[in-house]
């Protein structure tokens, strides 16, 4: 008999998408098999419990016997010989068929048994190991997460050893049922063979054996046939116990191995480490981000291939690029206090993905194949030879960057190259090429308020009792004010945060409060943000409840002093803004919002706001910029003509709260 494909047990452990494909194949095989078993069993009773419509029910079973071959089994490899058995005995049927009277017992013993036997107790074993080892891989990626999510610091020894444990015992228990599904798997190849031609042999003993007369007939030239049918199930029976006993062999020395192959970083501190590799292959967890300053973490398989860094997901035929490995730069990073953490960076500077390792050897070995894939060395003629002199190269690598302000540099290679650019064409002073340290602008340790809170003057207000309020949250005067100016502008905006800076000379400190309040939200999981319409006049910035249409806060635009949209999102904007104290001590704070347009155009139509401010001050020049501007029909000025629907058009109903 040919040989028939099988699973190699010694990929259990590893459960690579390889792996899993190559078994999809088998599971596939398996359910058209059951299928198949199922028809043929139902055949076979219409033979056995129909005795008065014998010859119907034999002319069924000659069909469903031609019918094996349009199966399209996935693993039809080696079946041409039964195929070409079956055919002969369809044919016997077919002549057997107007000798058929009674067949109850015989046909019970011998040809209805012997299929329910291989349905019930090798389809069904196959299922329930299929079930099992499916619970087992999920509980091995839940224990992999749970592992994952292990901090870097402040670890509790008594906490990762209980998770450790728990890895390890997951990880077992998937590479017993693993092993234990593949042997099932690959013994259903030999048993599929016997299946399908024990019972048929049966059927065709027990027609010649009950009737003498088709015995007569038959003898002769059925006895070579049956007798090499019969030694071809004993010689497939043969091949299967050899198996048998060879995965049994087999699955005991994997099982036999030593208890660091199922414990996640095992040598923490002296691990085997091979800086050499110009490939590298295994699981890794993926950082996507999902939102301003959420992300998740997935488990997939990556793997290089030349300068490539492929991804192939669980179920997946072939492997995706994901990342372009030439001349980018991996470094080791402190990501959300997970633990190695390392970064690819393109070429350009922009920054690429961030993956984690699940041990300090894994972790080295990616840096250091990625390190030197990235100087393609996998081009040259002796590739490890290159690669052991680039050793040093790859080691600093793996020193992890502590510094958020030298990361924060790294990380902006675009605007250096800009800088060299203006130092090779003009020399340009020292105080000038130079921008202004991060503690010049915001002092080291400054709060920063998370919420917007009502000013005292408005709270006092709303607790005195003797001031009547306007049921709309807004004064008389507040309307007149807001009917007599030139500009009015409404924004939808959600507050991020406030913080006390040092210097409004430039929009640096803008980006720097961004950038700090941003982090802060990310470090301490602050996820929700307050939203409020932004009503912008040429007197000042009002912050108003979507609701209840109250004034939460008001900003006198001659006091913004700087405002300036992200350079990157362009949906953050942030403003500063000088305040004289009651000891006439001036204080500067900036205010940091994210809007659902372009904060280019807040921007503008604060820029505008100051305009006309000046202006009101020459009646001519007001009268020039009125004519340069198109204007509503009550004579005010129209901001922005293609988003007036989009920012001027508040819903009715929206929450207090959103997501960032």
């Amino acid at each position: 008999m040919p040989a028939v494909d099988k699973l190699l047990l010694e990929e259990a452990l590893q459960d690579s998408p390889q792996t899993r494909s190559l078994l999809s194949v088998f599971e596939e095989d398996a359910g058209t098999l059951t299928e198949y078993t199922n028809q043929l069993l139902q055949a076979m009773q219409r033979v056995y419990g129909a005795q008065n419509e014998m010859c119907l029910a034999t002319q069924q079973l000659s069909k469903q016997l031609l019918a094996y071959e349009k199966q399209n089994f996935a693993l039809g490899k080696g079946d041409e010989e039964v195929i070409s058995t079956l055919h002969y005995f369809s044919k016997v049927v077919d002549e057997l068929n107007i000798l058929h009277s009674e067949l109850a017992k015989q046909l019970a013993d011998t040809m209805v048994l012997p299929i329910i036997q291989f349905r019930e107790k090798d389809l069904t074993e196959v299922s329930t190991l299929k079930d099992l080892f499916g619970l087992a891989s999920n509980e091995h990626d839940l224990s992999m997460a749970k592992y994952s999510r292990l901090p870097k610091r402040r670890e509790n020894e008594k906490l990762k050893t209980e998770v450790v444990k728990e890895v390890a015992n997951a990880r077992r228990k998937q590479h017993l049922s693993s092993l234990q599904y593949y042997c099932a798997l690959n013994a259903l190849q030999y048993r599929k063979r016997i299946a399908m031609m024990e019972p048929m042999l049966g059927y065709t003993q027990g027609q010649i054996n009950f009737f003498k007369k088709g015995a007569e007939m038959f003898s002769k030239r059925m006895d070579s046939f049956l007798s090499s049918v019969s030694n071809m199930v004993q010689s497939i029976q043969g091949e299967l116990d050899a198996e048998a006993d060879a995965m049994r062999v087999s699955q005991q020395d994997l099982l036999s191995v030593n208890e660091s192959v199922y414990t996640p970083d095992s040598d923490v501190t002296s691990p085997a480490i091979n800086r050499n590799l110009i490939q590298k292959a295994g699981y890794l967890n993926l950082r996507n981000k999902t939102g301003l300053v959420t992300t998740t973490w997935d488990r997939l398989y990556f793997f290089t291939q030349g300068g490539n860094l492929m991804c192939q997901p669980r179920g997946a035929v072939a492997g995706g690029l994901i990342q372009d490995l030439d001349n980018c730069s991996v470094m080791a990073v402190d990501c959300e206090d997970r633990r190695y953490c390392f970064q690819i960076t393109t070429p350009t500077g922009k920054l690429g993905i961030t993956l984690q390792a699940e041990s300090k050897k894994e972790y080295e070995e990616w840096i250091c194949a990625i390190n030197n894939i990235s100087r393609q060395i996998y081009l040259t003629d002796n590739p490890e030879a290159v690669a052991i002199k680039l050793n040093q190269t790859a080691l600093q690598a793996v020193t992890p960057i502590t510094s958020f302000g030298k990361k924060h540099e790294s990380l902006r290679p675009s605007q250096n190259v800009k800088n060299m650019e203006l130092e090779s064409d003009k020399i340009i002073p020292k105080e000038l090429s130079t921008k202004p340290d991060c503690t010049q602008l915001i002092a080291p340790g400054t709060p920063i308020q998370f919420d917007m809170v009502l000013p005292a003057t408005e709270f006092l207000d709303q607790n005195r009792g003797g001031r009547r309020t306007n049921p709309f949250g807004e004064s008389e005067d507040s309307k007149n004010d807001e009917e007599d100016s030139l500009l009015q502008q409404m924004f939808i905006v959600r507050f991020l945060g406030s913080m006390a800076v040092q210097s409004d000379d430039t929009n640096e400190v803008i980006y720097e409060a961004m950038r700090q309040v941003l982090a802060a939200r990310a470090i301490h999981n602050i996820f929700r943000t307050t939203e409020s319409h932004l009503m912008v006049t040429t007197k000042s910035l009002r912050l108003i409840d979507p609701q209840t249409q109250v004034t939460r806060t008001t900003f006198e635009l001659a006091s913004v002093t700087q405002f300036a949209a992200h350079q990157d999102n362009k949906r953050l904007i942030g403003f500063v803004v000088r305040v004289t104290e009651s000891l006439g001590e001036e204080s500067m704070s900036a205010n940091i919002f994210e809007s659902n347009t372009e904060g280019e155009k807040i921007c503008y139509a604060i820029s505008l706001g100051k305009e006309i401010i000046e202006a009101q001050k020459d009646p001519e020049a007001l009268a020039q910029l009125m004519m340069s501007m198109p204007l509503t029909n009550d004579g005010k000025f129209k901001l922005l003509n293609d988003q007036s629907e989009e920012d001027g058009a508040i819903p009715e109903e929206t929450g207090e709260e959103s997501e960032a």
